[in-house]
Formats: structure tokens, sequence, C-alpha cells
């Protein structure tokens, strides 16, 4: 799947008729939410059922019907992907919360399949076609949807964002490239003085975009509370507040998005840590470093191009890595301030670095034991 996204123009009727939309896929979610909650466990509530409910809506609801048939069933579907994730969690065990869903407050987007919307010939404008009145969209972006057939598209999403609304194509295309392979192997360890440190000694530099640009994030949240609650004026200030912090997330995205794919195009095996981040978050003096840094984002771009380019990325357990002379094996007991790894052997390197190596030998030492061998990524 590929989506393509752009940024839609319409007048100030249009963005109130999204804004009516988006409410009403909101108001949905949370019915189909309440239906399964009331319901016993004889009823056997599934996404058949949430779907059929949905129509139940349409016809006690004018506002529902209005909204195009195939985007109310996509918001019982999004209802169902939250109980069904709850339910997966149930089945899996898995330890702490297990993501009881919860009704909506915020939601930002609406979403149709394949009926609702219909593109112009030149696909530079999108009419939606249901009676909420959108109408005619004007899209403004550098993406070549002309490239890929009206009926590749299975999803039209709107999103609303701090600058304006967007809207999404989902492409149903595989996306693949061939590249040439290097015969190169990396080990990956990320860390907070360097965005990450290879396995042959390089060190990506911290970009830090929120640390940077701290101060005027500061600044535009002070405005917000000397504006008077309901007055026009904090509704701008908050606004403003809430487009630094997009900017801030696109530049993290583009960040990410640009060095994994520099990796991947240069190794044919990445190996990178499995870290817990939900976890080493609960640490108050690292949380707010450890969230800018972005290494979930990062991980996830690196294993979506591995996948584009038939390569192969490969996370491993980070426990011991950075303790474990990558000469001799031997733990050598650090605390987080040692950045330098000393052994009685006789090997001193700069702690990242032999953490890396480490890493890079973890996976090489899975994928012997395991079979694993080819293009594909593994977790």
């Amino acid at each position: 799947m590929l989506v393509l996204e752009y940024k839609a123009k319409g007048n100030k009727a249009q963005s109130q008729a999204i804004e009516e939309a988006i409410k009403t896929t909101q108001f949905i979610r949370n019915k189909c939410l309440r239906y399964w909650m009331d319901a016993s466990k004889e009823d056997n509530i599934n996404n058949s059922a949430l779907s059929r409910y949905s129509t139940v809506l349409r016809a006690n609801f004018p506002f529902v019907a209005a909204l195009n048939s195939m985007a109310v069933q996509a918001a019982a579907e999004r209802a169902w992907f939250a109980i069904y994730r709850f339910y997966d969690n149930c089945k899996k065990a898995k330890p702490g919360k297990k993501g009881y869903p919860r009704f909506q407050h915020d939601n930002r987007s609406v979403e149709y399949k394949t009926s609702g919307w219909s593109l112009h010939p030149t696909k530079r404008r999108i009419t939606f076609t249901d009676k909420k009145g959108i109408g005619e969209l004007k899209l403004m972006g550098k993406w070549d949807i002309h490239m890929y057939p009206v009926k590749s598209i299975k999803r039209v999403r709107i999103v609303r964002r701090a600058d304006g609304f967007y809207v999404q194509f989902c492409v149903d295309i595989e996306c693949k490239e061939d590249v040439q392979a290097t015969g190169q192997e990396i080990g990956l360890d990320f860390g907070l003085e360097h965005f990450y440190t290879d396995s042959n000694g390089y060190h990506e530099p911290n970009p830090r975009f929120l640390r940077k640009a701290e101060k005027q994030i500061k600044h535009a949240q002070r405005r917000i509370y000397k504006k008077q609650k309901g007055k026009n004026g904090r509704k701008k200030a908050r606004n403003r507040y809430a487009r630094k912090h997009l900017q801030i997330s696109r530049q993290r995205t583009e960040h990410a998005k640009l060095k994994a794919r520099h990796v991947m195009r240069s190794n044919d095996l990445c190996v990178y840590e499995n870290l817990q981040v939900k976890n080493m978050v609960r640490n108050h003096h690292l949380a707010k470093s450890i969230n800018d840094a972005g290494w979930r984002q990062f991980r996830s771009y690196l294993e979506y191009f591995a996948q584009k380019y038939g390569k192969m990325a490969l996370a491993v357990e980070p426990h011991y890595t950075s303790q474990q002379c990558p000469q001799c094996g031997a733990i050598v007991k650090k605390s987080l301030s040692t950045r330098t790894h000393a052994c009685r052997c006789g090997c001193v390197l700069q702690r990242d670095y032999a953490a890396a190596i480490n890493i890079l030998r973890k996976g090489k030492e899975k994928i012997a034991t395991s079979g694993q061998g080819g293009s594909k990524v593994s977790s």
C-alpha cells in the first residue's frame, strides 16, 4: 500500500462541512462502542454486527444518513479495530493495561472507501458527492496521483491538522524497488548523545528538534493563557502553538525517513536494538529527550525501506550490548555516565561504538541459529 497526501484548498463553508463529517464519524464510532459495551456475551458482537448497527444509525439519525454509506461503515470499523486490539492484547496476556476501548473526543479525520468521491480527469481536484456538502476541493502537492489508475485507490481520507485539511489516498500497489546489493552489514546503537552510532564507528548527530524550538513553544504556550477563554484570540493562539508542534513532528519524520533510506540503500543487513521505548520514557529525567529522538519512527522506516529494497532489517535484544567487550566477550559494567569502554584485554572504544559492534554480532548469531536469510524484515 502507498499513501499519497495532498493539501486540500476550499472555502469556509467547505471547511465547516468537513468538520461536520468528522464529528459524524466520531459519533458513529462512539455509538458502536457503546453498543458493544451494552451487549451481552451471547450477542457475539463482531465487525459484521457493528456494520449492521451502523445501518440502524443511518435510519435513526438524518445527519448520519447524510454521510456516504461506505464512510459510515469505515467509522464503524474504527470502533471494531479498537475492540479487536483489546481482545488481542488480552489473548496474548500483554503485561500492564490491555487498552480497553475509550470514547473518542478529538477525532480529526473522516474516511471514504470506493464511493462518495470522484476525481477530476486532471486528478488535481476531488469532489465529495455525499450530502454533507463538502463539494470540490483543490489538491495542492507534489506527489503524482495521475500515475496510478483510479481503481487502485481503495480509501480516501480527509485529515484535519493545525495548518488546514489534507486529503490522503491509499493506493493498492506493491512498493518495490530494485537496488543493487552492496555486500555491507551494519549494526546500529541508538543513543541520546548521538542519534545512532554504527558498527563502523560513525556517529550520526542528534538533531534535537524539540530542544531547539522549546523556547518558541513555551512562548506560544504562554500567549494562550493571556487570552480570554471563548474568544477568537485564544483560538488563534492555540493554533499557533499547535503549528509549532506540527513543524517539529514533520522535521522529525523527514529526518527519520532520510536517514533510514540512506542506511538501507547502503547495507544489505541492518541490525538494531529492540528498544521498549514505552518503558524507557518512565524515566522522567530522560523522557523528553527519548521522545525527541524518535527512535520508534526511525525503526519503522528502517523496516519499510528494507522491505521496499529487498534488504534485511533485524531487531535484537539490547541486553548487555553496552557492557560486553566486543573483543574478548568479558562483561565490563559501566554506568550511563561512563562513555568509554575499557577492558583488561586492552580493548578501548567509545561506548556506543562497542555496543554497535555487539549488536551486529548478535544479529549474525540470530540469523545463523534461526536459519533466517534472504530479503525480509524480522523483529
